[in-house]
């Protein structure tokens, strides 16, 4: 049985600012997300994408439909056991899924190491513990050096690092990635992509992971999801191949350039720009 986190026919509505006009944010939403999944979410801004990332990490509550994370046997929602549906729901936030949100959400008064033994200090593990635990996954983002270092003396890139080796030090089951390179110069954005896609490899964790850039969908997920301008529906979804192609070739020039990744690339284009001319 494989660990997997499970959308069933999920929907969100907001009430609206005048009575009867709410806002359907999200409809008839179904996701499976298993263990070694990297799914990346793309549409247009208001298509539901950090809803439903709200959703994954316990923040907000459907407001019809269940979500769930647990080891299943493979069967349809509706051949499985409602008991073990209801005991695996998700119903708030816990320690196996990690957030690594836009803004890196830093203690600006901790240091990097402090920062990053934060949740299991929170859980009562000695000093020695969490800061070995920590200490790993400072190295795995290329931290170690900067381990005494205020968050004030490092670069946007470095902060994010720092929040991506936080989520990780709590060994969590999933990690949700809300656009968290959006505010990244390009190359660091690039160096960070690369990043995250060898923590994957190594730790073969669930990733979602939202963005609005399209080549980094692509170049990053072994699946892609297009969302639907409000209310969100998932609409399309394609498999890739890219990211590992990069992690056993490190060439990500040669892959971003490729007919077949530009191919990609203009049709989800054209599928993004085509949802949008229908809606405005």
């Amino acid at each position: 049985m494989s660990l997997s986190l499970k959308i069933h026919d999920v929907s969100v509505v907001y009430p609206g600012r005048i009575p009867g006009q709410d806002v359907v944010a999200l409809s008839g939403v179904n996701l499976e997300v298993v263990e070694g999944d990297f799914v990346v979410a793309l549409g247009a801004s208001g298509c539901g994408k950090t809803t439903l990332l709200n959703l994954m990490s316990g923040f907000i509550q459907p407001t019809t439909g269940l979500i769930t994370l647990g080891h299943y046997p493979g069967e349809p929602p509706e051949q499985q056991d409602a008991s073990s549906l209801l005991r695996d729901q998700v119903t708030g936030p816990g320690a196996d899924r990690g957030v690594v949100f836009q803004k890196h959400a830093l203690m600006p008064w901790l240091n990097v190491l402090d920062n990053v033994c934060l949740g299991l200090k929170l859980k009562g593990l000695a000093k020695a513990e969490r800061e070995e635990r920590a200490m790993h996954f400072l190295t795995l983002t290329g931290l170690a050096d900067f381990k005494h270092h205020a968050i004030y003396q490092l670069s946007g890139g470095m902060q994010q690092r720092v929040g991506i080796a936080r989520a990780l030090t709590n060994d969590p089951h999933m990690l949700l990635l809300d656009e968290p390179l959006g505010a990244l110069d390009a190359l660091t954005r690039e160096r960070v992509q690369e990043l995250i896609l060898d923590i994957w490899q190594r730790t073969r964790k669930m990733m979602f992971f939202i963005t609005h850039d399209v080549e980094e969908a692509l170049f990053m997920g072994t699946r892609l999801i297009i969302m639907s301008p409000r209310p969100g529906r998932i609409t399309r979804e394609f498999s890739l191949e890219f990211g590992r192609r990069f992690l056993a070739s490190r060439d990500a020039r040669a892959i971003k350039s490729s007919s077949e990744f530009i191919a990609l690339r203009e049709q989800v284009l054209s599928i993004i720009h085509g949802d949008e001319e229908v809606t405005a």
